[in-house]
């Protein structure tokens, strides 16, 4: 079987860990890369990660087999006018992008549907750009697919097989359930943590007294507010009839639990309080990644006593651990174990648990 000759749109973290995960586990197959940053070309090519680079969608691309699309959305869709006439009959479209259905819209006024299989790595990183891409990012990672209606069952296939050959999980929807689901799941959330961060931001005294004391509960909520601002006023915008939708639900509910404090009804309250704690502690705690960035972390108990954190750091330097951050939890309302240590990789956190408790520690771990 000759080697996949496979295209990408745009080269940056998810576009570049895409294309070194598929170098790893194919080192025969051929790779063309189209970006307007030169350097993450030369770079590419300098990794042995890409055969051939352009700086503009050319005809060479018409060898491809499948093309990755992996610019922001509105330049995806003005190169399909592009890529229209370079295409073959066979070749595979797919993009990376987190909303679906406008994607597909697009596919459809483009006359392009019998190529298009979208997708979405459910991945990514704090950090941008091709230099900041590497071929585990997907491991392990949920990757939706949204066939178009005439994609060959061939084609679906092909795709399928090649998500799990760099070690993604696919799971197969329409584009209307993805952005329905994404919705829900993720896009809401955020709308949710930035809303609850205003909130406590326009609250906040002159001395900032709630910032200095939110601890556990607020920060976990609220975390994915440090999200780039940009790329979800992007995604509220591309996906508004979902996230309108949901949110609307969401605004009712909230209604709901205010009438339901003002009236004094305890078992509303309780009742809404146990189903929502049922569902979330029947969500598996598997090592698939989510769609946010997870923490490696443990909650350590320690005496206060002068040296207690340069001993626990001592101890896991030695057995060559890296720690990413150290510190006291001041406010342990939400959190068992008064310091906190987080790792780059869950097999650090694994290991340093172990370590640590067989040298007495009382150890607190994170779902």
């Amino acid at each position: 079987m000759q080697p996949l000759n496979i295209g990408f749109i745009g080269l940056g973290l998810i576009g570049g860990s895409i294309a070194r995960a598929l170098r790893r586990v194919t080192p025969d197959i051929k790779l063309i890369a189209c970006d307007k940053d030169t350097d993450s070309l030369t770079a590419a090519l300098s990794d042995g990660v890409i055969n051939e680079a352009a700086d503009h969608i050319s005809g060479s691309f018409s060898k491809c087999d499948i093309i990755f699309l992996c610019a922001p959305v509105s330049i995806n869709i003005k190169n399909l006018e592009i890529l229209k006439p370079l295409i073959k009959d066979t070749c595979i479209l797919t993009d990376v992008g987190s909303v679906k259905s406008s994607m597909h819209q697009a596919i459809r006024e483009a006359g392009l549907s019998r190529h298009f299989i979208g997708g979405h790595p459910m991945a990514g990183s704090e950090k941008s750009g091709y230099l900041s891409s590497n071929d585990r990012l997907l491991e392990n990672a949920y990757y939706i697919l949204t066939p178009s209606h005439q994609a060959s069952e061939a084609m679906k296939e092909t795709m399928v097989n090649l998500v799990r050959s760099i070690v993604s999980v696919p799971i197969v929807l329409t584009c209307q359930e993805h952005d329905s689901i994404t919705a829900a799941i993720s896009h809401l959330p955020h709308i949710i943590a930035y809303t609850l961060v205003n909130l406590v931001r326009e609250t906040d005294n002159d001395e900032g007294m709630m910032r200095q004391l939110a601890a556990g509960g607020f920060k976990d909520i609220t975390r994915i507010a440090s999200s780039s601002p940009i790329m979800w006023q992007q995604i509220c915008s591309e996906n508004h009839r979902p996230v309108l939708d949901v949110l609307d639900k969401y605004i009712d509910m909230l209604k709901n639990i205010s009438k339901a404090i003002e009236n004094d009804n305890k078992q509303m309250l309780l009742n809404t309080f146990t189903a929502a704690k049922d569902y979330r502690d029947d969500i598996p705690a598997s090592k698939v990644r989510s769609v946010l960035k997870p923490y490696y972390e443990i909650y350590v108990d320690i005496i206060d006593e002068s040296g207690a954190i340069a001993t626990i750091a001592t101890i896991l330097a030695t057995n060559g651990i890296s720690i990413k951050n150290i510190g006291i939890i001041h406010n342990r309302e939400f959190q068992e174990g008064v310091l906190r240590i987080e790792f780059y990789e869950a097999d650090a956190m694994e290991n340093a648990s172990a370590l640590l408790r067989r040298f007495h520690y009382t150890i607190h771990e994170r779902n």
